[in-house]
């Protein structure tokens, strides 16, 4: 019997989508290895009494109810992480806007100064905390260090209840290099004659920066926003090495207290509720980012 035409074509395609699969084959075992099925597994363990030594006893919704409703401490952990959050996403995100600005002038040695603000955002993390360690050390540190030599009062940096979030949200902001090189792309994508015309206009400085820079690199505000949200509510290695939820549970953020729960307390079906509870307020705070930002973001000068 002769094969059509469309056989022939449909033998192809499946002949591509086998080799396809194939050339993928790697890939989808390590996804279903290493994503797809940790994640199930906690999300059975969130509904557990699992303590690693012991088969896991299921309970139900007992952890979640705890969590919720009867730990006074997840509430303080959230509370701040929350806070956290507020502050240090909008503060990087503006110190990282500015910066790429000045970046984008044609400045002396401008290569040198790209480097030197990139440069925090590859440096290992015990090396960065070491070095802030020392910067915020409240006998022999550098800041306090210059305020006794001008007869100033010390800062109880990091052994603050009150200072110890807003010192950690300094260090956040200082390794802001890769949203810099974000912005930066998007700055240098910014048409010349848009300014032009503003410049014809009459439009000053400001309203150039406002009405133009601004609008146009809304879709890499809209990027930077998302993705450092997501970084900060899983705040974990800065903080744990310099703190550890210290002064008074004052740095004790989500992060931490799912590690405690898990490797510390080896309380493994509440720290899987607490991580799944962690991804819910992820995906609920990107899911109205990304819906408000039709109100906002503007691709090609049309918003979306």
């Amino acid at each position: 019997m002769a094969v059509t035409a469309a056989e022939r074509v449909r033998k192809r395609q499946m002949n591509a989508l086998g080799k396809g699969l194939l050339f993928a084959l790697p890939w989808l075992l390590g996804f279903l290895a290493f994503t797809a099925y940790p994640m199930a597994a906690s999300l059975y363990y969130s509904l557990t009494r699992y303590d690693v030594l012991r088969p896991p006893r299921f309970i139900g919704l007992e952890n979640y109810s705890f969590m919720l409703f009867s730990d006074n401490l997840f509430r303080l952990v959230l509370s701040n992480t929350v806070w956290f959050v507020a502050v240090g996403v909008p503060a990087g995100l503006v110190i990282a806007f500015l910066l790429a600005n000045l970046l984008n002038n044609d400045l002396k040695l401008r290569p040198l100064f790209r480097t030197l603000f990139y440069l925090p955002a590859i440096l290992p993390a015990v090396a960065s905390a070491e070095v802030w360690r020392w910067v915020y050390n409240p006998r022999y540190g550098l800041i306090n260090s210059l305020l006794k030599a001008w007869g100033l009062a010390t800062i109880p940096w990091l052994s603050s209840p009150a200072l110890a979030k807003p010192s950690l949200v300094i260090i956040h902001c200082w390794a802001q290099g890769t949203a810099i090189v974000i912005f930066l792309a998007a700055l240098q994508d910014v048409p010349r004659t848009l300014y032009d015309a503003a410049v014809v206009d009459g439009a000053n400085a400001w309203n150039r920066f406002w009405h133009v820079t601004v609008p146009m690199c809304t879709p890499s505000i809209l990027f930077v926003s998302i993705t450092g949200l997501i970084g900060m509510f899983q705040y974990f290695t800065l903080g744990w090495l310099l703190t550890q939820g210290a002064p008074n549970n004052a740095t004790e953020f989500y992060s931490m207290y799912l590690y405690r729960n898990a490797f510390l307390y080896f309380k493994m079906g509440y720290a899987s509720a607490l991580a799944w509870g962690l991804f819910v307020v992820i995906v609920t705070f990107t899911v109205v980012m990304m819906r408000s930002s039709a109100r906002w973001v503007y691709y090609g000068g049309e918003a979306v």
